[in-house]
């Protein structure tokens, strides 16, 4: 039913809404992928994918991805999500973390430990690490979403 992916596209955005989903959805948009069907996948990048920008995707498209996403209704509030990439041609993971009262690159740094990991105990070392993340302090009502997109290219 799926093609194996062929490009991990990592993708983030922040956004307020005037519910917690439509907050997700908008962050989702400005990520660029709000107009896909995301179609959520445990953390493995096959072997012989790439990294990648993230293409133009169809609308509606099924797509996987492993994604990182975090939405609060507290005005003044920190979140933060993000996704990491181990990639090596062999092979990788994708980790993902958010978390509220966190600024971006304290959660990248915990989110680069899990990769680590990762990959150490699968024995993909060395690689390439991949971060991206996405920050934002709540109005209303706001989410922060991070996504590593596996597409077929």
């Amino acid at each position: 039913m799926y093609e194996q992916p062929k490009l991990v596209c990592l993708a983030s955005g922040a956004a307020e809404g005037d519910s917690e989903l439509t907050a997700f959805d908008n962050a989702l948009r400005k990520a660029g992928i709000g107009d896909v069907n995301l179609i959520r996948v445990s953390s493995i990048v096959p072997p012989g994918a790439r990294i990648s920008p993230l293409p133009d995707l169809p609308f509606g498209a099924l797509t996987p991805a492993a994604y990182a996403k975090i939405v609060s209704t507290v005005p003044g509030q920190r979140i933060a999500a993000c996704v990491g990439v181990g990639w090596t041609e062999r092979g990788g993971v994708l980790m993902e973390h958010s978390a509220t009262d966190t600024a971006a690159e304290e959660i990248e740094a915990a989110t680069q430990l899990m990769v680590e990991e990762g990959m150490g105990v699968r024995g993909l070392e060395p690689f390439e690490l991949h971060l991206v993340s996405a920050e934002h302090t709540v109005e209303r009502i706001g989410s922060a979403v991070a996504a590593a997109v596996l597409w077929r290219g």
